[in-house]
């Protein structure tokens, strides 16, 4: 699907450095490259960069010296021809080689253009075209290795078998409707819902790996709760190795939240120190305890910090119950290293309200802010808390986009209506048209039916000159 005009943008990042990139793609792109360039009589050798100068067109002056590289369609990132000029980092002769294509009638690409073209022209499925803005926008090395192993279509090889098998299916029910007469027998009702079952319980189990590969994508908000002075900011402090927060014996020494980001197991994870939970002293103290309260309902995960060296309170009781309502939590058990004062069966029997709340119930984990004890066994917990098991299968093959997740949801609910209209023997041809939303669902995820769309906002969230 070869474009008739073609683009032109910086692929680097805007700034000083020590190269600037101007990519064109398109019919005309080694056409305008020859007129913008002093490039050599003999045609440029495709996939071979060659060292040429860059003239001023008004009088013939050099501006700079340039490396160029061709690549010929359709064996380039686009599917077209493409040129890469590399020139040395000036955002003034950046811009006036981008004002010296556009002269000669390349025009300005849009946001991901250069990709949505690479799509269109088959180089790549759609899945494998927003793994290269994940790969892009990656904060940490795992979750570019995840992108990268996307990018190589991982996921959508993992998707093909289940294609296959419903076009396999629909074609011989069709072929039972069809050719009913030529003695092809129809496919009995038991085994059509056997078939779809087996498919619901392999995309069902990709659906699932989205819990894991959501958080890998995007990382998470982890949010520290509990009452004044029970060591929420030395918990919060020995998590990031950092001192961010100020540590003090006396109680209500947060008012504000604290947020700082690292990462834990490769994963990016958002660090909020709230202001201790208690009947508030003052306006200010109040204010402090209301804006935690939201950043502990919006976290993906909650630490309750309990300190062992006190008596139990009431009000734990009641924050663990809150906690669990609230999602996944943890109980830091904090102050390990001093006298323990609070047993443990008191903190598991508030545990069993969760249960019987029918939450889930958080794991308890014995520290020390002071010493370092326990913070291994912390933080192994704090992503299988949000995930209930750190994701099992191949990383490539995890659902990390939103929109995969949902396109994948679409697909097990059509297949669960053909399951069940199998199950109260409808005539084949109904059961198809939900066996056909199935396939077309699957289809989405990797562009290979009608998608149009959806495709101008995908794209419009990559970067220029991508």
């Amino acid at each position: 699907m070869m474009r008739e005009d073609t683009i032109a943008a910086p692929a680097t990042p805007p700034g000083r450095g020590g190269i600037g990139t101007v990519r064109l793609s398109g019919p005309r792109a080694g056409e305008i490259a020859r007129n913008v360039l002093q490039l050599p009589p003999q045609p440029l050798e495709a996939r071979r960069a060659t060292l040429v100068k860059f003239p001023d067109p008004e009088d013939g002056r050099i501006l700079d010296e340039v490396v160029v590289t061709y690549f010929p369609g359709p064996r380039s990132y686009t599917g077209e021809d493409v040129v890469e000029i590399s020139c040395h980092g000036s955002p003034v002769i950046l811009s006036y080689l981008m004002q010296c294509c556009q002269a000669l009638g390349a025009r300005v690409a849009e946001p991901g253009e250069f990709t949505l073209r690479a799509f269109l022209n088959g180089r790549m499925d759609l899945s494998q075209a927003e793994a290269v803005r994940d790969l892009i926008e990656s904060r940490t090395l795992y979750q570019a290795r995840v992108a990268a192993l996307q990018l190589e279509g991982s996921l959508s090889a993992r998707v093909k078998p289940n294609q296959e098998s419903l076009v396999n299916l629909i074609a011989t029910l069709e072929a039972g409707i069809d050719f009913g007469e030529d003695d092809i027998p129809a496919m009995p009702w038991e085994e059509i819902g056997q078939r779809v079952e087996t498919l619901r319980q392999d995309i069902g189990a990709l659906a699932e790996t989205y819990r894991y590969g959501r958080i890998v994508r995007e990382g998470l908000t982890l949010a520290l709760a509990g009452r004044p002075n029970v060591g929420k900011s030395s918990v919060f402090n020995r998590l990031l190795n950092m001192e961010r927060a100020i540590v003090t014996p006396i109680p209500g020494t947060t008012r504000d939240l604290i947020s700082e980001t690292a990462t834990l197991d490769d994963i990016p994870i958002r660090f909020v120190d709230t202001a201790g939970i208690r009947p508030a002293q003052d306006e200010v103290e109040q204010m402090g305890i209301e804006k935690s309260r939201q950043a502990i309902a919006d976290a993906d995960v909650r630490l309750l910090v309990l300190d062992v060296s006190e008596a139990w309170h009431a009000e734990d009781s009641e924050l663990i119950l809150q906690m669990c309502r609230l999602g996944p939590s943890v109980i830091v058990a904090n102050k390990r290293d001093l006298p323990i004062r609070l047993a443990r069966s008191a903190i598991e029997k508030a545990v069993l309200s969760c249960q019987a709340s029918s939450s889930p119930a958080p794991s308890i984990i014995y520290t020390s802010a002071k010493t370092g004890e326990g913070f291994e066994e912390l933080r192994d917990h704090i992503i299988s808390a949000v995930t209930g098991k750190q994701g099992q299968t191949a990383e490539g093959e995890w659902l990390t986009n939103a929109r995969h997740y949902e396109v994948i949801h679409q697909s097990l609910q059509a297949l669960e209506r053909a399951q069940q209209a199998a199950a109260q023997r409808v005539h084949h041809e109904m059961i198809l048209l939900d066996l056909y939303d199935a396939l077309g669902r699957l289809g989405e995820l990797t562009g290979a039916t009608d998608v149009e769309n959806i495709l101008g906002v995908i794209f419009s969230k990559f970067c220029i000159g991508k």
